[in-house]
């Protein structure tokens, strides 16, 4: 087995920070969670990724990997503990990127989008796009489960990784805007599938809490507008 040399520069209320932790859970690997402070790059983050100087970032024995989803690329080949995240089929592992890329690209912007929207009407249309991206993923779920559990199968995948990492970011987004985007009567097995991928023992514990979530989102509104 990888030496477990592993740290993760990150903050606990991104998103992205918490594939790379998924991961390492799903691989049973010990590591270190070094808080980024909001607002402030740390000399070790900006030595680590001087090219985007964001986080995630893992140190793997005093070697630096950036960008989540191919952190979490590299801990599925680099430990064979757990099983593996990333599907074995080269054209199931291809859709599974695609999607993911889309996530990233295209879906969660518009996530982001429903609470800077101005008005109501703004509003309603930012959220009309988020609901017609999930009908998306709900037929691509169907097609990658095969009618298991989770996009990867019997138990998480890359793709489930990549999307339920904004299911607390979703919440929030519908406890603040008083809107409804999961639907149970809409995307039935995404439904399902958020509540199953939210209480895996991988997870839970790196999900964060909703209240502290919305009270960070609010600090985080306030200061855009003041600026």
């Amino acid at each position: 087995m990888a030496s477990e040399d592993v740290k993760i520069l990150g903050g606990w209320p991104s998103p992205y920070v918490m594939r790379p932790r998924i991961a390492l859970n799903i691989k049973s690997v010990n590591y270190e969670f070094l808080q980024e402070q909001f607002g402030s790059k740390s000399d070790l983050l900006l030595k680590s990724n001087p090219v985007y100087k964001k986080i995630p970032v893992m140190i793997h024995g005093e070697k630096p990997i950036c960008e989540s989803l191919i952190i979490v690329q590299y801990i599925d080949e680099v430990w064979d503990s757990g099983h593996s995240i990333l599907p074995s089929d080269p054209y199931d592992r291809a859709v599974a990127k695609f999607w993911a890329t889309y996530i990233d690209d295209k879906w969660f912007p518009g996530l982001r989008a429903i609470s800077r929207a101005e008005g109501e009407d703004a509003k309603k249309e930012a959220a009309e796009e988020v609901i017609a991206g999930l009908v998306l993923l709900e037929d691509a779920f169907i097609k990658c489960s095969k009618g298991k559990s989770f996009f990867g199968g019997e138990k998480i995948g890359y793709l489930d990784i990549a999307l339920g990492c904004f299911l607390a970011s979703l919440t929030v987004t519908e406890k603040m805007g008083n809107i409804k985007l999961l639907d149970e009567n809409k995307t039935p097995n995404l439904f399902k599938w958020a509540e199953k991928f939210s209480s895996d023992a991988a997870v839970k514990d790196v999900m964060p809490e909703t209240g502290k979530l919305m009270d960070f989102a609010k600090v985080l509104i306030a200061k855009s507008k003041a600026s």
